[in-house]
């Protein structure tokens, strides 16, 4: 069971993450995106970018490692063995560009306990070198509960 009072909890911001043209490419490439901006450096400056553009979800790349500060947190309880992914959101202010230098500091927005299992609602806010909010990055970790004790009687017609 995830403690909840960890709900408020905020954790030191990250180490900076450079975000690099290559990085950008590879992950557009692996979600299947073909647009030019994700790819072509030429193509994102023609657009006004100064660079490759991040596709939307690159985001969870930054949060990784506020991800695993809270899964390192022996207070939290949570077991990763047991964690499925609930749900992903985003809120941006700007597009991700290569180039950036991010940082995130993630809070727990919500611990909430649903038929044995824990919800927990992580918020890492993300920002640039300069200090300006980039992507604010939701996930919710659904942390299964315990599986019931196996009996230690047999069931009627075994011995």
């Amino acid at each position: 069971m995830v403690n909840p009072d960890i709900q408020g909890r905020e954790y030191p911001p990250t180490t900076p993450y450079l975000v690099g043209r290559e990085k950008v490419r590879e992950f557009a490439r692996a979600v299947a995106s073909a647009s030019p901006i994700h790819l072509d450096p030429a193509a994102a400056q023609a657009a006004g970018f100064a660079d490759v553009v991040a596709p939307p979800t690159f985001a969870v790349v930054v949060q990784e490692a506020t991800l695993a500060q809270l899964l390192a947190d022996e207070d939290a309880g949570v077991d990763f063995t047991r964690v499925v992914h609930g749900d992903q959101r985003f809120s941006y202010t700007r597009p991700i560009v290569a180039g950036d230098e991010l940082t995130a500091t993630l809070t727990i927005a919500a611990v909430k306990q649903l038929g044995g299992h824990s919800m927990v609602t992580a918020s890492s806010a993300i920002t640039d070198a300069a200090g300006a909010h980039v992507v604010t990055a939701i996930s919710t970790l659904v942390v299964r509960g315990a599986e019931p004790e196996e009996s230690a009687e047999p069931a009627a017609g075994e011995k």
